[in-house]
Formats: C-alpha cells, sequence, structure tokens
C-alpha cells in the first residue's frame, strides 16, 4: 500500500492521473492531509464515496510512532520517533515569541562524522523517507494542535509550526532524493504553504548537492562551517577534505541568486581554545569577501564522551565583536532545551550504526536526561 506522506504534490497529481482521477483531487486529499491532519481516508468528505473506498483499499496516511514525547523547562519539545529496526530520530519544538521553529531529522545517524556531533558520532544506518520526514511536521502541527498550544503567530488558522529547519539528525543533502519531495510539500499552498524563506537548510558542505538543490528547489541556506581554514575545518568537518573551503564559498555564490535570501547563513559551533581565538575571527572576515553572509555564533553544547567544552560566553561576546567591527553581521544562538537534550548538536536519538568505522553493529543510548 502507498504511504500518501511519501508522495509530495507532482507525485500525488500522477498517483491520481495513473487512477483516471483528475489533477483536484491531488490538491484535495493534500489539504485533508497536510491542513486538516487526518489519517483516516473515510473522513475525506469532499471525495466522492467510491473514490475514498479505492483509497482505503490501496492508501494510508502512516505517521510516525512516537516512542518518548519530552518537554523542557523553556517550552522546548522533543520527540523520539521510531525509525525501524532499533533505530529512532529525534525532531524538536522551540516556541518563540514570535514563531514556532521545528528542526527536523532527515537520516538515521550521520555518516559525516563531524568531530563535535551527538549525531555523527553514532555513525549511519539509513535515509528516512519523504513520508518520515514530512511526517515530522504533520505529527508536530497535528499534536500542538491538539493540545491547544497557544502563541501571538498562531492566528486566522495558522498552524503552530511556522517555519522548520532541516538541522535534526543527519545531512539533508545526502538524502537529496527524500528531502526534497518533503520540502515541497512545506511550501506548497495545498499542504503546508510555508515561503522559502521559512524553511531552512542546513549542510555541512556537499557541494554538488548544493547546486542541485539551487536547480530544484531553493529554500534558505545554512552551512555548518566551524572554521575559517581548511586545515582545522578538515579536523572538524570531514567532509571539508573533498570539498573544501574555495569549492564550498564559490557554490555559496552560484546558490544566492536563486536564493529566497540574500546571504548564506554560516553556523559557527564555538569550541574553546579551538576555533575561537582572534585570528579565527579574523580569517571568517576574509572569508566573508567571498560570499554575502552572516555568522551564527552557536555555544557549544556538550554530549557523554566529546573531547570539546564550549567557549565562555565573555569570549563568545569578543568574538562577534570581531566580526560585527569588521562589518559582518554577527548573532550568537540562544540555547534551548539542553536539560532534554535537545540543543543543537545535542541529537542522538538511536542508531544501529552500519557505517565501517564501528567495529561492530551496536546501539547508541538515548540521550535525553
Amino acid at each position: 500500500m502507498t504511504n500518501l506522506l511519501d508522495l509530495a504534490p507532482d507525485a500525488l497529481e500522477t498517483f491520481f492521473a495513473d487512477h483516471d482521477e483528475k489533477p483536484f483531487r491531488a490538491r484535495q486529499v493534500l489539504r485533508w492531509i497536510h491542513q486538516r491532519y487526518v489519517d483516516d481516508v473515510a473522513a475525506m468528505t469532499d471525495l466522492a464515496r467510491p473514490l475514498r473506498e479505492r483509497l482505503a483499499a490501496e492508501t494510508f496516511v502512516g505517521g510516525p510512532t512516537v516512542i518518548r514525547d519530552t518537554t523542557a523547562a523553556d517550552g522546548t519539545r522533543k520527540w523520539l520517533l521510531d525509525a525501524g529496526r532499533g533505530n529512532a530520530v529525534e525532531s524538536v519544538y522551540i516556541p518563540e515569541d514570535d514563531r514556532g521553529t521545528l528542526c527536523v531529522s532527515s537520516q538515521a545517524g550521520c555518516a559525516l562524522d563531524c568531530a563535535f556531533c551527538a549525531t555523527g558520532k553514532q555513525g549511519f544506518n539509513r535515509n528516512l523517507t519523504t513520508a518520515e520526514i514530512i511526517g515530522q511536521v504533520w505529527h508536530a502541527n497535528r499534536t500542538l494542535i491538539a493540545d491547544g498550544v497557544t502563541g501571538p503567530w498562531i492566528e486566522h488558522g495558522r498552524a503552530p509550526i511556522s517555519n522548520v529547519v532541516m538541522m535534526g539528525m543527519g545531512e539533508p543533502l545526502a538524502n537529496f532524493d527524500n528531502v526534497v519531495p518533503a520540502l515541497r510539500l512545506m511550501l506548497d499552498d495545498h499542504a503546508y504553504g510555508l515561503s522559502r524563506r521559512r524553511v531552512t537548510l542546513s549542510t555541512s558542505g556537499l557541494v554538488p548537492l548544493i547546486d542541485r538543490l539551487r536547480d530544484e528547489c531553493p529554500v534558505a541556506l545554512a552551512v555548518s562551517l566551524h572554521a575559517g581554514n581548511d586545515a582545522l575545518r578538515d579536523r572538524l568537518v570531514p567532509i571539508n577534505r573533498r570539498h573544501p573551503l574555495s569549492e564550498l564559498l564559490a557554490a555559496c555564490a552560484r546558490y544566492l541568486p536563486s536564493a529566497p535570501r540574500d546571504f548564506v547563513t554560516f553556523e559557527y559551533v564555538m569550541l574553546d581554545g579551538v576555533n575561537d581565538q582572534p585570528v579565527h575571527a579574523a580569517e571568517l572576515v576574509v572569508l566573508a569577501r567571498e560570499v554575502s553572509c552572516k555568522f551564527n555564533l552557536i555555544p557549544f553544547n556538550a554530549f557523554p564522551g566529546t573531547e570539546f567544552t564550549s567557549t565562555p560566553r565573555t569570549r563568545i561576546v569578543d568574538f562577534q565583536r570581531r566580526l560585527q567591527d569588521a562589518g559582518l553581521v554577527a548573532t550568537i544562538r540562544r540555547t534551548r532545551g539542553e536539560d532534554i537534550a535537545a540543543a543543537c548538536g545535542q541529537l542522538a536519538g538511536q542508531v544501529k550504526d552500519r557505517t565501517k568505522r564501528r567495529l561492530a553493529t551496536r546501539i547508541v543510548p538515548v540521550a535525553v536526561h
């Protein structure tokens, strides 16, 4: 049977065309699933009964199975979602004064092994399907509405999730063929109707796929940078050995003409004594001449077994000042959900590692306090 959550708008139109149905049926079903959050085809009352019966026999709406639902003191909420075969992924809801942001995972684990990331230290099991990716948005909206969540951005029937960041577990571009259909559902007016400015994809720097994203579905782009020279970035972000900074910056410059924003966000985790010295700030100033950008400085959030500690707050502020004095935009990310291990870099989930870096397949304990 076909999981209707797996079908992007064009794929759903093709599905109905193959069943000798008009294209508007796809739009009707999109609205039922992604705006009314129904999981029962029988409830789609503007479809003719024979069509509903046929859909019920051939399709289903399969949302995620929740293993654990945890809320932090600051209102951040984390769901641990079953990804099958001993794997689980995490999705995080971050309420703010003017928005509700969902941090979405794209893979069970991650093969890129960034030195400072809890997910990367687990290894990799598999890509998530489109249904498992968009299902995180579907589940979050459905659950928050049922729980009566309120906020100033929730008005005139708007959904609780106003912004999506592809910054959860995994490298989104490494799962391109499943991520892009999910992005198209986020953007479609008959589904979630988010603007491209409100959907951000974060990548460690898969250069050919940055170009492909530009051509197929450009959304706001964030790059997991963390160093302004190749030697240090090789250590912190190993994909840099394949696509060094010169290639990455050129890809960012090519992306911007198609992007919904006129800048790329460079994410920069502040690691005490590693990448937080004045010379490192100076390197970023030089780098910023290559592409229109802003910097998001992220206090490092520790996880079990890490070798790093966070730069003290006073030095993060000094680092920010050095960038600002050079005329750059630099913000400091506010840590959210740290008490439930939902902060940036802490998402761990549960992964049966299939990568060669592990001596044996094992399940990593869920990083929830």
